[in-house]
């Protein structure tokens, strides 16, 4: 057998449950990117998150929230601004001290990537009954739980 036909080295077979993970996953992550062609980053899309749900903040109160390091959101906010997503403006007469807030443009992002998860949501509607909707919500709620409770705190 030459390398080119040689099977990778995998500890065996993916389980049903192991391809079904990966399918939804390449699923939802392409639906993600059709609506989001600026290739906002998950991490820069909590920093826009962030911003709508609690407003004007600062570099630092945004890296506390988000557990990250000043230097991880400079270089977050430096795209984001760059996209015209966010803008940052001084606070006071000093004028070292920065808030930064999300830009009409940085709106209109999140509100279509909302109506992204709105369409996603409206297909899965389709595609279940009452009973199984429940139990897929329940079942992904149990999994998340469980992902979640593996994770490793991350150095910032």
């Amino acid at each position: 057998m030459t390398r080119s036909d040689a099977s990778p080295d995998l500890p065996g077979e993916p389980s049903e449950l192991e391809n079904a993970l990966s399918h939804l996953q390449c699923v939802l992550v392409a639906r993600r990117t059709r609506s989001n062609p600026e290739g906002v980053t998950w991490q820069q899309y909590d920093v826009l998150e962030l911003l709508r749900i609690r407003g004007a903040m600062t570099p630092s109160v945004l890296s506390a929230s988000l557990g990250v390091s000043r230097q991880t959101t400079s270089k977050a906010l430096r795209v984001l601004k760059d996209l015209d997503l966010v803008v940052q403006e001084a606070i006071g007469e000093d004028r070292r001290e920065l808030t930064t807030s999300l830009t009409p443009t940085g709106w209109a992002f999140l509100a279509r990537v909302a109506q992204q998860r709105r369409d996603n949501a409206r297909i899965a509607t389709a595609a279940l009954s009452a009973g199984e909707r429940a139990m897929f919500v329940e079942l992904c709620e149990k999994v998340v739980a469980a992902f979640e409770s593996e994770l490793e705190p991350v150095d910032s």
